[in-house]
């Protein structure tokens, strides 16, 4: 084990020293050395630093801020194509999966202007480790429960705003001036792109940011070396450097659960049935049985026809055309049962994705037209445009109602 030499690196570098002796794993971390280096995920700089640290340092083991799945991803490159769709559907996962897509069109897309792929550096820091013969640890969240805590913590208008602003950046493609890209080289664009979303949304950047760098360095003291090198988002690296200064350990278990959806959410969604089924009650006893037959049929039936239109709008295959006909007054009178999440897993039996449309769904996202071509996209389009339908047919329903309710 080598002496640190940060020194001479940029200040993309820092070492925090903990006084003390080092027992092993089940001890305080104590007497050692924790070398971090901040990257921007996607800068040939911070590829090239990495390698220079960990050979220069010699760690007892390499840290990075990756979980299994975006390793997995990272290093096989089959991101897309891993992916069981009927799975994350039948889980009701679908916005996590569409905020992934964001999440990772914006990288991408910033990643070829830049001429670097994301996740290039935290895949070197790895390589690297295993030419040396030094052990990895792969310190980050599983990223599926961090987008699913940020999901279920944003509130109906957060979601609304995240959606529609994520959306609206895919497919626009802005271009990015040459200052702009200057600028990125030194961040860690994904952090950045975050924390502006954060002081829109102060849940969101806790879920991303702040949770993560608490996880993280947990993750980091409680891996057995006394020299450390971690590699890690520069956003992330300011937080972790003063956590892992305080040397404190904390139960990382209640940042691996993923909490229910809102309160409000679930009063909304069981309330506002039992509400149209009371005024309907009402409307039966006051104007007759042939008055509670009329609303009762154009409540039911104004979500069923925009369901499927829903659905036809998405090109969506015939089958998932009746299955979203037929399942929206389900879904209407129990919100535990989607009418989205039926159709996209109607259409994916029916029109599985393609390897190919898998292979190629970063770069479809970002052209409108190719929604409708693309398998994968294709599916969430049916999953978005029949809950849109089946919401708007309800609400037409409402209003009936409430118009005939006097």
């Amino acid at each position: 084990m080598t002496e640190p030499t940060t020194e001479s690196y940029s200040s993309d570098v820092a070492v925090v020293e903990v006084d003390g002796e080092w027992h092993g794993s089940h001890a305080a971390a104590s007497g050692r050395t924790f070398i971090i280096v901040g990257t921007a995920h996607i800068s040939q700089e911070s590829t090239d630093l990495v390698r220079q640290v960990i050979e220069r340092e010699q760690p007892d083991v390499v840290c990075v801020e990756l979980d299994e799945q975006r390793y997995q991803t990272l290093a096989n490159q089959r991101k897309w194509e891993s992916l069981d769709l009927r799975q994350v559907i039948r889980q009701k996962q679908m916005m996590t999966l569409i905020i992934n897509l964001m999440l990772s069109s914006y990288q991408k897309r910033l990643g070829q202007k830049l001429g670097v792929a994301p996740g290039t550096e935290l895949l070197e820091a790895t390589k690297v480790a295993q030419e040396m013969g030094i052990p990895v640890e792969l310190v980050d969240r599983d990223v599926r429960i961090t987008l699913r805590r940020a999901w279920n913590g944003m509130s109906f208008w957060e979601k609304s705003k995240l959606l529609s602003a994520g959306l609206t950046g895919m497919m626009e493609g802005q271009e990015i001036s040459e200052e702009q890209l200057a600028e990125l080289r030194q961040t860690d664009v994904l952090t950045e792109l975050m924390q502006e979303l954060g002081r829109f949304m102060p849940k969101l950047k806790t879920v991303l940011i702040d949770e993560r760098d608490t996880y993280i360095t947990q993750k980091i003291l409680a891996v057995e070396g006394q020299k450390v090198v971690a590699v890690v988002g520069a956003g992330h690296m300011q937080g972790i450097r003063q956590s892992l200064a305080a040397n404190q350990r904390q139960d990382l278990a209640p940042l691996e659960t993923i909490p229910p959806p809102s309160k409000t959410g679930t009063i909304i969604g069981w309330g506002l049935p039992l509400l149209m089924v009371l005024m309907l009650g009402y409307i039966g006893v006051t104007q007759g049985a042939a008055a509670f037959g009329q609303n009762l049929a154009y409540w039911i039936l104004a979500g069923m026809i925009l369901s499927a239109v829903g659905a036809i709008a998405a090109y969506g295959h015939p089958v998932t055309v009746l299955v979203a006909f037929f399942t929206a007054p389900y879904a209407t009178l129990n919100p535990l049962i989607g009418v989205g999440y039926i159709a996209a897993l109607a259409q994916v039996y029916v029109r599985p994705p393609t390897v190919k449309q898998l292979q190629t769904v970063g770069d479809d996202v970002t052209q409108p037209k190719l929604w409708w071509q693309n398998r994968l996209l294709r599916v969430m389009l049916v999953f978005i445009f029949t809950t849109i339908g089946n919401l708007i047919g309800n609400f037409l329903g409402a209003s009936e109602i409430i118009r005939n309710l006097f």
